[in-house]
């Protein structure tokens, strides 16, 4: 990795670190569940598969590879959030066991079902499929 794009990382994870924390002001836990690392991982996961779908990663050169950087490992990487799902799910589970499995499981399924909606929705159409 250059120097610059360590740099975009940085700005990038800075900008998503900073939606993360926007959108946790605007929305509030509900029953000690936290809502909205849900939704910041689900948004994410799925922005994610669109970028993966429009920018692999293992064909982009130059100023796009950076794009791609910038944004995924960056922006989004900055946005969702691991570990606050994992001590989410911890708090959770000290007070209502089968509530944290549950958002476990459903954080866990919505994430792989948003990304791979975002890989169908980023996944480039021919232009033949397109005119139809």
């Amino acid at each position: 990795m250059t120097l610059g794009r360590l740099l975009l990382v940085m700005l990038g994870g800075m900008l998503g670190t900073a939606a993360r924390l926007g959108i946790g002001f605007l929305v509030p836990d509900a029953a000690g569940i936290p809502l909205a690392t849900l939704a910041v991982n689900v948004l994410g996961a799925l922005l994610i598969g669109v970028l993966a779908a429009r920018l692999p990663f293992d064909g982009l050169r130059g100023r796009w590879k950076d794009m791609r950087v910038f944004l995924a490992t960056g922006i989004l990487g900055g946005f969702t959030t691991y570990s606050a799902f994992a001590v989410g799910t911890v708090e959770l589970w000290a007070s209502a066991p089968p509530a944290a499995a549950a958002y476990a499981a459903l954080i866990l399924g919505l994430g792989i079902a948003a990304a791979a909606l975002g890989m169908r929705l980023g996944r480039p159409r021919s232009r033949a499929r397109a005119s139809r």
